[in-house]
């Protein structure tokens, strides 16, 4: 896609914006009457909430990515629609889990079979490594998918968390889309998607009114990873690994923590680093602070990774990067003096 592009990206995000805040300002009563979040032992709230407006910003941003591909690019048309598709889909199973929780096991079977779908529908000539048998490749990137849908979930437990995380990551896959390291279907997607998370984050800011709950936290994680799963598609794998890497960092070191520990890990929990440092003695506003400068950062660098293409380059940037999470780890996991 063309730096001349830039203002139609421009007018994606800000119409994403703008219908995002709409629909969640027109279904907000809805919310308080039918969809209440009361605090627990687990919760970083205290008052009841309502939950649920991840449905305004998942359709904002997919009938924006549609109409915007219908438009600018119509030959992508179809795999916005596809991708957009399995997306709301999954967006029902999590509307359902938040009205009535559902079992783990057939929560983890939607996801999969959600995962796998649009896995299994990019063309069978699209490989990461083609020395690997591609049903290998495939179903390690449905685990990996499942892993990363679940993981933005499970980060989604505080008040501008998932829009610190997503809004770097969108915005730097929008600038890697323009200098033609990105493919066009998932540029408009995350250019929408972002619009939508920012039109939604006046409603989420400390103390939150309203939470996105599972119908928006699971179809958002799907389809950030699809974005960065065609990133590593373009041959930009460190890109896609450095983008997310405070996301990955918390998450999967919390899991392997708590299941060295013999605990409960399916189960809900107050264990994650950005919850301890709430523990410790940081503002709310204070970790989405911190966490939303060190997502900057790493947009940085995974920005010059996809500029360098360079092995060596990759891993000091990587490096570089997994030092800056650590350090971000380690302050939320100290008391505050």
């Amino acid at each position: 896609m063309p730096a001349s592009d830039f203002l139609p990206m421009i007018t994606i995000v800000a119409a994403s914006a703008v219908l995002s805040a709409g629909l969640t300002c027109a279904i907000h009563p809805l919310l308080v009457r039918y969809a209440l979040a009361r605090p627990n032992a687990r919760s970083s709230h205290t008052i009841p909430t309502p939950q649920g407006a991840g449905i305004t910003v998942v359709l904002a941003a997919l009938a924006v990515a549609t109409v915007a591909a219908a438009l600018i690019s119509p030959a992508s048309l179809g795999t916005v629609a596809t991708t957009a598709a399995i997306a709301i889909l999954l967006g029902l199973i999590g509307a359902i889990d938040d009205l009535r929780p559902i079992a783990v096991t057939p929560r983890l079977t939607f996801q999969t079979l959600a995962v796998a779908a649009l896995v299994l529908a990019a063309p069978y000539d699209l490989r990461i490594v083609p020395a690997v048998p591609i049903w290998i490749e495939r179903t390690l990137l449905v685990i990996a998918g499942v892993w990363f849908v679940n993981l933005v979930n499970f980060m989604d437990g505080l008040d501008w968390m998932t829009v610190a995380e997503v809004v770097p990551i969108t915005s730097a896959i929008v600038l890697l889309g323009l200098l033609n390291r990105q493919t066009i279907p998932a540029n408009l997607i995350a250019a929408a998607l972002g619009g939508a998370l920012i039109g939604f984050a006046p409603f989420n800011r400390p103390v939150a009114k309203v939470f996105l709950g599972d119908v928006g936290s699971l179809p958002i994680g799907l389809l950030l990873g699809w974005c960065l799963l065609q990133l590593t598609y373009q041959h930009h794998a460190a890109a896609a690994i450095l983008l997310p890497l405070y996301y990955l960092a918390d998450s999967t070191i919390t899991l392997l923590r708590r299941m060295v520990g013999g605990e409960a890990f399916w189960q809900a929990h107050r264990q994650h680093y950005y919850q301890r440092a709430t523990d410790n003695g940081w503002t709310v506003t204070a970790v989405v602070a911190r966490v939303f400068s060190l997502n900057i950062g790493l947009a940085a660098l995974a920005l010059l990774s996809a500029w360098l293409t360079s092995a060596v380059a990759d891993f000091i940037l990587i490096a570089v990067g997994a030092g800056a999470v650590m350090r971000v780890l380690m302050a939320f996991s100290t008391p505050r003096k």
